[in-house]
C-alpha cells in the first residue's frame, strides 16, 4: 500500500524519452503554453490518458450499466469545460493535450490579460497579481471550471510617475 504521507507521481514519463519527433513536438507545446519543464506536460498528458482509458472502458460495458458512469464523467468534462453540452464518449476520446492546456490558469490569463508571452502570464500569476472571485490563487497549473472563468481578476498597477527615476 505504502505510506499516505508519501504521495505518488501524477505523471508517467513517455517510453521513449529521446525520439526526435517526441522532443520537437514537447518542446513546441512547452513553448506554446508556457510550461515550466517536462513533468507539467506530463501531468497534463497522463491525466488526458486517465480521461481517455475511462472513456474506452465505459464503451466497453454494456449500455444500461454504463449510462450513470458516463453521465458522470461527461458532467465533470463540461464542468471544466473540456467538452461542450450534449457531447458523448467519442468526444472524450477525440481530446487532445492542449485542450487541457487550454484550462490551466496560466494560459486563461495570457488570453485575457493580452501577455505578451506565455512565461509573462505565468510569473503575473505565480507572483499573486490573479485571483478568482475573492480567492488568490498563485497556481499557474490550476485548472480553471466553467464557472470560475467569469471571475477571474489581474491586478496589475500601473508604474506611476512618481515612481519613474529623475533624469
Amino acid at each position: 500500500m505504502g505510506d499516505p504521507r508519501k504521495s505518488r507521481k501524477l505523471f508517467h514519463r513517455p517510453r521513449r524519452i529521446w525520439s526526435t519527433d517526441q522532443l520537437s513536438g514537447e518542446l513546441y507545446i512547452m513553448g506554446s503554453y508556457g510550461l515550466r519543464n517536462k513533468r507539467e506536460l506530463w501531468k497534463a498528458q497522463t491525466e488526458m490518458a486517465r480521461i481517455r482509458n475511462q472513456a474506452r472502458a465505459l464503451l466497453a460495458l454494456p449500455t444500461e450499466v454504463r449510462a450513470e458512469k458516463e453521465k458522470r464523467l461527461l458532467n465533470f468534462l463540461l464542468r471544466i469545460g473540456l467538452v461542450k453540452e450534449g457531447a458523448t464518449l467519442d468526444d472524450i476520446l477525440g481530446l487532445k493535450v492542449e485542450d487541457l492546456l487550454e484550462r490551466r490558469l496560466q494560459t486563461i490569463v495570457m488570453k485575457k490579460m493580452g501577455a505578451k508571452s506565455p512565461y509573462q502570464a505565468r510569473q503575473t500569476v505565480s507572483h499573486g497579481h490573479v485571483s478568482i472571485g475573492n480567492r488568490k490563487v498563485n497556481i499557474p497549473g490550476y485548472i480553471v471550471r466553467k464557472d470560475e472563468e467569469a471571475a477571474i481578476l489581474v491586478h496589475i498597477e500601473a508604474p506611476t510617475e512618481a515612481a519613474a527615476p529623475a533624469s
